[in-house]
């Protein structure tokens, strides 16, 4: 059997044949899907914290130093019922 030596190997390249080109990836994943794996695990991170949020808006802890700061909304957390008039 013949082999061809690697310098006439890599003097011809056919134009119709496949273009290969190295594709850089991490453990497997490239670049790009590490991308929209990133987003999409960011937008439901988001609103698990929105979910989490909502849901513990009732304990007064969290209105009192977390809602209250909240730059536009924050107001709406505030209680201004008197003491007398609440029945908790």
């Amino acid at each position: 059997m013949v082999f061809q030596s690697p310098i006439l190997r890599q003097s011809y390249k056919s134009p119709y044949g496949p273009k290969y080109h190295l594709q850089p990836n991490v453990a497997g994943w490239t670049f790009k899907q590490l991308g929209s794996l990133g987003f999409k695990a960011g937008a439901f991170g988001g609103v698990a914290l929105f979910a989490v949020i909502f849901y513990a808006s009732g304990i007064p802890r969290v209105k009192r130093d977390i809602l209250q700061k909240v730059p536009f909304i924050g107001g709406h957390f505030i209680k201004e019922t008197p003491a007398s008039d609440n029945p908790f």
